[in-house]
């Protein structure tokens, strides 16, 4: 417990993890599991049920968000880096407002951009020098795994039903998101959306290291997400189609 209030910049070495090694992979096996166990209960809930579930996500997440800022002030440790304006602190308030106020463009931003975006934070955490009782590896971890979770279970049940249309404006919507950040960035020397810089292990760095900007990866990595993210939904629309088909 010496170093739970830490922070990455506070952490001496020798306390985090690998990638991809043994508490990595026991945290992707969690998110798997929770997922799966997610999608499971939310599919044979009522509408009531449901609805319960979705508000429940909600404050888990606004209760997590509360949780790190918290634990930044009992530690000295906050500054602006840590504002909610990184992506999927955002996408924090986005869930809280869908739970209340679902809308055909937060169902599809939510699936397109929430779960690809909160899945490859699981998968190439930044949060990697801190120790496993540490306040930050744990809002990292929990929120993240809430984060990808909620649309998941929402598009398992059908609840959301993103469209191809969606991609497009979903896009739009992250731009519009990306050009204030742009400038508090600029303003407040931060980073938030990355997109001043790519840190080591963020997949943007690959373009970074090998054509001088990790500009360069935004728009591959949105187009190539875009098309994994769309099969599932295609997928869905032919099975459908053929159960039409099918003959009384």
């Amino acid at each position: 417990m010496e170093h739970f209030w830490d922070t990455i910049e506070t952490i001496g070495a020798g306390y985090g993890f690998s990638l991809f090694g043994a508490r990595h992979l026991a945290t992707l096996a969690l998110f798997v599991g929770f997922a799966a166990l997610s999608c499971k209960l939310y599919k044979e809930a009522d509408e009531k049920k449901r609805a319960g579930l979705r508000k429940l996500f909600a404050l888990l997440l606004l209760a997590d968000e509360a949780f790190k800022q918290i634990g930044l002030q009992i530690g000295g440790n906050f500054d602006a880096s840590y504002l909610p304006l990184h992506l999927c602190s955002i996408n924090i308030f986005l869930i809280a407002l869908h739970a209340w106020r679902p809308s055909e463009a937060l169902d599809n931003f939510l699936y397109y951009i929430c779960i690809p975006a909160a899945t490859a934070a699981l998968l190439f955490p930044t949060w990697t020098s801190l120790p496993a009782m540490n306040f930050m590896f744990l809002h990292s971890t929990s929120v993240h795994i809430l984060l990808a979770v909620y649309p998941m279970m929402l598009f398992a049940a059908g609840d959301i039903r993103p469209s191809a249309k969606g991609i497009g404006k979903s896009l739009l919507l992250l731009l519009m998101m990306a050009v204030p950040i742009y400038a508090v960035n600029c303003l407040l020397d931060t980073n938030f959306m990355f997109l001043m810089y790519a840190p080591d292990g963020n997949p943007l760095a690959w373009f970074r290291d090998r054509f001088g900007s990790h500009w360069i990866g935004f728009p591959v990595l949105l187009a190539a997400v875009g098309g994994v993210m769309y099969l599932p939904v295609l997928r869905r629309r032919r099975r459908e189609t053929a159960a039409e088909k099918q003959p009384l």
